[in-house]
């Protein structure tokens, strides 16, 4: 009989996510639909942030806005310094839940082209973001 000298498994420091509330951020900072652009891109300006979640009257989450989306909306013909955000925003989404599988928000992120994703729980309240590693 030989003897076998068993190895424990090295656990990661970081384990790969399984779910997104493994890899999902804080929410950071929120603002609700009725501000305007220009209000929107100042309060991403000040707080250093790459995105803002936007919240409706009832608190729920409407989507994420960033600064990219904002400058084009201000460059546009249509633009004044009356639009609100509700109006960029249009339809609610895209979301996930904190309970999704990593591999399938990525996947989704990705064929959507999306940098950041809400994260809502069942109300529709945000809970996070899921950032996708660049």
């Amino acid at each position: 009989m030989t003897l076998v000298q068993m190895q424990p498994r090295s656990v990661s420091a970081n384990p790969v996510p399984q779910a997104v509330v493994d890899a999902m951020e804080a929410a950071g900072p929120q603002v609700c639909d009725d501000m305007t652009v220009e209000v929107a891109l100042s309060v991403m300006a000040s707080a250093r942030a790459g995105h803002l979640l936007v919240c409706d009257e009832d608190g729920l989450c409407a989507g994420l806005v960033t600064p990219a989306q904002l400058a084009t909306v201000r460059d546009g013909d249509a633009y004044t310094d009356r639009v609100r955000l509700r109006e960029v925003l249009g339809d609610r989404g895209p979301f996930t839940s904190p309970l999704t599988a990593m591999a399938e928000a990525e996947h989704a992120m990705r064929y959507r082209r999306l940098d950041a994703l809400p994260v809502v729980d069942e109300q529709g309240s945000a809970l996070g973001v899921l950032a996708l590693a660049r």
